[in-house]
């Protein structure tokens, strides 16, 4: 999963939504998420080890590895400049555990008006 870098405005909420779909980085195939019991999107500044918000994402497509995050006032609510996120996703079923997406997405935060 690779993307460009996302615009972001202080103090905006639940808005905008940010959809990514997840595939195998070897493959270039989806990540079913069938069995995907939570995925999250870990927010935080670019050099900083503070985490600025945790998103939880909704799966809008789970056979085709599709997911949307709210971006919430937490993460909104930072000091202008550039961030990064890390997704993570738990799976149950027949094979549990954690795989986090190796790739970060990448945001710049401008202050609103």
């Amino acid at each position: 999963m690779s993307c460009d870098l996302i615009y972001l405005v202080q103090g905006d909420s639940n808005r905008p939504q940010i959809q990514a779909t997840i595939t195998n980085e070897n493959t270039g195939e989806v990540v079913s998420l069938v069995d995907a019991t939570l995925i999250e999107l870990k927010f935080r500044m670019v050099g900083s080890t503070t985490l600025q918000a945790t998103i939880t994402g909704s799966i809008t497509d789970a056979a085709n590895g599709v997911v949307v995050f709210p971006m919430s006032s937490t993460a909104m609510s930072g000091t202008p400049g550039n961030y990064e996120g890390e997704i993570q996703i738990t799976f149950g079923g027949a094979s549990p555990g954690v795989q986090t997406v190796y790739d970060t997405l990448k945001f710049k935060l401008r202050e609103d008006f």
